[in-house]
């Protein structure tokens, strides 16, 4: 039954390109659980603006993101697909939260706030302190049962459970307390050129991420020039950062075990392993971008996905704003 299913919520923002991160790491396993969850899944473009926008990058870059859903498997029939600024409780139930029940110092806690904060001191926007209460507002809204996320975006779920802890002691229960949902294969893909660090598309060297939208060629030489090591060895091992990475991709895509990739490239160096790499990403992404292409040049049928979306999306996350505005003593407006 429908209504017996676990509620998931995630979204991507549109902030820059996406890259085979965010598809190995949220996409591919959102097409998974979409048949056992009753999903939500949302362009978040109010938190993109954390960071300065260009408008017609923005506006590109938030239909493009909607089309790489649709092309990555993400059904509209099954799921709900919406982009967020559509849908007003967002905004307004993330100033209920941040009023009610929200301290400015575990806001000032979060890392990417203490990180942004030491490197551009008080010249920071302030949406990047209250963002995760925003965040929190997405998934509560939905009363969601899981969030797929990162193991670095962990934090951000405490700080939503917090939030509803805090708002459910005040006010009675009202919220469910979410959980997140870390996939098994795939959760964390590296920079090619740092594979200590994570891969995200705000670096400022090209070659330490794929995009969902390179090219074959481009991918081929990004693969080729990624940083290994002097080993020769292919090995899952945090000795060798750049190949585990690489046969974390390998893995994610093909499906093909740890123990057998580091069999079948045994004795082989690492030329063979990155050339195999490079096809796999190539043939993976190939049909993701004829279809994201023809999605994109169809304006009115994504026009028609992103307003059902957000019909429902706002249907379903009023009832929990008009709960919210009740408890916190709001007067209701009158039919």
């Amino acid at each position: 039954m429908e209504e017996n299913k676990k509620v998931i919520f995630s979204g991507i923002q549109p902030s820059g390109n996406l890259t085979i991160g965010n598809y190995l790491g949220a996409l591919k396993n959102w097409v998974k659980l979409q048949d056992e969850y009753d999903c939500y899944f949302c362009v978040v473009d109010l938190h993109a603006i954390t960071v300065r926008q260009e408008p017609k990058d923005l506006r590109r870059r938030t239909l493009e993101v909607l089309a790489i859903y649709l092309a990555a498997g993400i059904d509209p029939e099954k799921n709900t697909i919406f982009i967020q600024s559509h849908v007003p409780t967002h905004s307004e139930a993330s100033w209920l939260l941040t009023c009610c029940a929200t301290y400015v110092g575990e806001l000032g806690r979060m890392t990417q706030y203490k990180d942004k904060s030491k490197k551009y001191g008080d010249s920071i926007g302030a949406g990047l302190l209250n963002y995760p209460v925003l965040m929190a507002a997405d998934i509560l809204l939905y009363n969601a049962d899981l969030v797929p996320v990162g193991k670095d975006q962990t934090q951000h779920i405490e700080l939503t459970r917090d939030i509803a802890q805090r708002f459910n002691n005040l006010y009675s229960p009202t919220f469910k307390l979410p959980e997140g949902y870390i996939p098994k294969l795939g959760a964390k893909i590296m920079d090619l050129q740092e594979p200590t660090k994570k891969m995200s598309k705000s670096s400022d060297n090209p070659n330490s991420y794929i995009l969902i939208m390179d090219p074959p060629e481009v991918i081929r030489k990004k693969i080729n020039r990624c940083v290994t090591d002097s080993i020769g060895v292919v090995k899952y091992t945090d000795d060798q950062p750049g190949i585990k990475n690489l046969i974390t991709i390998l893995n994610a895509i093909t499906g093909m075990s740890i123990e057998d990739i580091e069999k079948k490239y045994e004795g082989q160096g690492y030329a063979q392993f990155k050339n195999d790499v490079a096809e796999a990403i190539v043939n993976e992404l190939e049909p993701i971008q004829k279809k994201v292409k023809e999605f994109t040049e169809d304006k009115e049928y994504l026009q028609s996905i992103y307003k059902k979306g957000a019909e429902k999306a706002y249907y379903v996350s009023n009832k929990m704003l008009r709960k919210m505005q009740k408890k916190i003593g709001f007067i209701p407006v009158s039919k």
